[in-house]
């Protein structure tokens, strides 16, 4: 999430009650998860296995529950619960504003679109030339649609992503990481009816220009879809993993989070993908690994019986 303008780093300090590390005269120009982070942003960590990778990151302040060295460029915010002051940043800065009229006044739609009935646009979306948007769809806050898209009935762009931090020392155990990131759709792009693509946490989730969609596919939070890429019915990918151009999923694939399907992949239909994939393969199964070692596991199996009634004959035999 990028803030409006620049944020004294004295200014997060106060309203989060940190004690800063570093150059209090900064300046930060936002908040992200640490995939999405550039110079400038703030980032949150509030465990030691991730206190070096947050610290390391492009991020230039990092809001932590620990005393640690900090690079001369980089400043530190630190709180006794850093993801309650991510939460008071959030809310702040990106404030919940419900809109409670089907097209928000904020929002804008391009020439020659057509918005048919009880479609909900929220606020700050932005929908380009010649698009086709079909009943019920939503879309929510600061969602951007690019040109020449079609989006079936009643699909929702934007709903919040399934992110929660786990403490068990409460007595409700997870905690929703409230959603200011958006979603963006480039040019070309037709989704079909039913689908469910999460905004990011803090920063982007995007398809790809040219990509298409069937029915019932959920598309996760930060995932970065690629262009040209075709899903079919039923495909759901978790957060934040990159789907390189060219991609096929085919039907009922499932794809695990923070992972990488590389240009031109094909996986075929009820394949689970647990872990990156390099491009220009076909792959199948779950584990999904290349198509023609899983036809051959397969036959080999179809041969167990036999093979098992040939080791009991020789047995017999001897």
């Amino acid at each position: 999430m990028r803030f409006e303008n620049p944020v004294p780093l004295s200014e997060i300090a106060t309203l989060i009650a940190a004690r800063i590390v570093g150059d209090p005269n900064a300046t930060a120009t936002g908040i992200n998860e640490i995939h999405q982070v550039e110079k400038g942003d703030l980032v949150f960590v509030d465990h030691p296995k991730y206190y070096d990778a947050a610290i390391h990151s492009a991020a230039s302040y990092i809001i932590i529950n620990a005393d640690r060295e900090v690079p001369e460029d980089k400043a530190l915010l630190i709180v006794e619960e850093p993801f309650e002051a991510y939460l008071k940043i959030v809310f702040t800065f990106r404030p919940f504003r419900p809109s409670l009229s089907l097209v928000a006044a904020t929002a804008q739609i391009g020439p020659g679109t057509v918005i048919m009935p009880n479609v909900y646009l929220g606020n700050h979306v932005t929908i380009g030339a010649n698009c086709v948007i079909y009943p019920n769809v939503t879309i929510m806050d600061y969602c951007t649609v690019g040109d020449d898209v079609v989006i079936q009935s009643g699909t929702v762009i934007g709903s919040d992503a399934f992110y929660y931090n786990k403490k068990t020392n409460r007595p409700v155990h997870y905690k929703r990481m409230t959603s200011c990131g958006t979603v963006e759709i480039e040019t070309g792009v037709e989704i079909g009816a039913g689908c469910t693509i999460d905004r990011g946490v803090t920063g982007v989730t995007r398809i790809g220009a040219g990509t298409k969609m069937d029915n019932l596919v959920h598309i996760g939070h930060d995932t970065l879809v690629g262009k040209n890429c075709l899903f079919a019915a039923q495909v759901g990918i978790a957060g934040a993993s990159v789907i390189e151009d060219e991609v096929i999923l085919w039907g009922q694939v499932g794809v695990s989070k923070t992972l990488t399907i590389g240009k031109g992949a094909v996986v075929n239909a009820q394949s689970g993908v647990p872990s990156s994939l390099e491009g220009g393969k076909i792959y199948f199964g779950s584990p999904a690994v290349p198509a023609h070692e899983k036809k051959k596991e397969l036959v080999w199996i179809k041969r167990i019986p036999q093979i098992w009634d040939q080791l009991n004959k020789s047995e017999s035999s001897s």
